[in-house]
């Protein structure tokens, strides 16, 4: 039997020019490898700001993208690719443009029904010079992910973070600053519409930072998560709302808090292209389910095929024979 991917050409776009680049050329490799494994012929793009005219020179059948943050996870590249008609996995432009956006994705998604946390958008000039919310409370970029850029203000913290208007500072003029919700980190992964588990992330660090989510043993992932079973049910509900709410396709993962000692979940974000790295939430959660990595990228290529009209696997008589679900 031919190889489920055999005689397609898939480019595999990763790296990029965002603080994530590093985190993307492993989860890109990682893609990059299972594609061909699958069969496929695969181009590794280290994409940069020549991406259209590397993808015009390539013309590849569909794109894997592996890029996070800002430009490859923002609707900037996806709007490169929709120009050049080339189909492409996870997110639209118009998803991906509001959830890396912090604050719009949390007008939308508290619309929708969701429970987010407060807090909103102040300049970093004024988060500096004084607490501008009642500590605990958490400062962040409204539009980077990894938690890069992250700081914790406690209880009798003397001074804000004064890292907001260091002179290396890149992450804008305006940072989200949220009241911090203590208890647990929870992750949600998101199928074609449907939540796949809930992880419970017990972070070595002092919160769920780069480190520990990329660092060899930096956390440790329990699936299922070990709360109640009605908190199970509601972040898989309000993770399946956010997905649909911003309009979502393809996989991404919700990132909520649970405070379970008074029982209160709120969701954190939605990651658009969640990390595909040997330490990520999605994979495992896939595995979990009975999905191998393999077969949870080749769902992801068939996803873009059918989205993008452009004559998937299925209608070349090489489907696979079994979806990823």
């Amino acid at each position: 039997m031919a190889a489920p991917l055999s005689g397609h050409h898939i480019a595999v776009l990763m790296g990029g020019l965002s603080s994530e680049r590093e985190v993307s050329l492993v989860s890109g490799r990682e893609c990059a490898d299972a594609l061909e494994r699958l069969g496929a012929q695969v181009s590794r793009v280290d994409a940069g700001r020549d991406i259209a005219e590397v993808l015009t020179r390539l013309k590849p059948d569909v794109c894997f993208n592996a890029l996070h943050g800002a430009w490859g996870e923002d609707g900037c590249v996806q709007g490169v690719l929709e120009t050049l008609g080339v189909p492409y996995t996870h997110c639209g432009v118009l998803a991906s443009a509001l959830a890396m956006d912090k604050a719009k994705a949390k007008a939308v998604l508290a619309a929708a029904g969701v429970a987010v946390p407060g807090g909103g958008l102040f300049n970093r000039f004024d988060v500096a010079r004084d607490h501008v919310l009642p500590p605990p409370y958490v400062v962040k970029p409204n539009a980077e992910g990894s938690s890069v850029g992250v700081f914790l203000v406690f209880d009798g913290a003397n001074r804000p973070p004064q890292e907001v208007v260091a002179p290396g500072w890149t992450f804008g003029e305006e940072v989200m600053v949220e009241p911090y919700i203590a208890g647990l980190e929870l992750a949600v992964g998101v199928m074609d519409g449907k939540a796949m588990t809930v992880t419970e992330i017990v972070p070595k660090t002092a919160f769920y930072d780069y480190e520990a989510k990329y660092g060899e043993g930096g956390s440790e992932h329990i699936v299922p998560a070990r709360i109640p079973l009605h908190a199970i049910e509601k972040a898989k509900k309000l993770s399946e709302m956010a997905h649909a709410a911003l309009g979502c396709r393809g996989v991404t993962r919700s990132d909520l808090r649970y405070d379970d000692v008074n029982d209160v979940l709120v969701l954190l974000e939605v990651n658009t292209q969640p990390g595909m790295t040997p330490t990520s939430l999605v994979p495992e959660q896939a595995a979990a389910g009975g999905v191998d990595f393999d077969r949870l990228v080749l769902w992801i290529v068939e996803d873009a095929y059918a989205r993008g009209g452009a004559g998937g696997i299925a209608s070349r008589g090489e489907t696979s024979g079994q979806g990823a679900r």
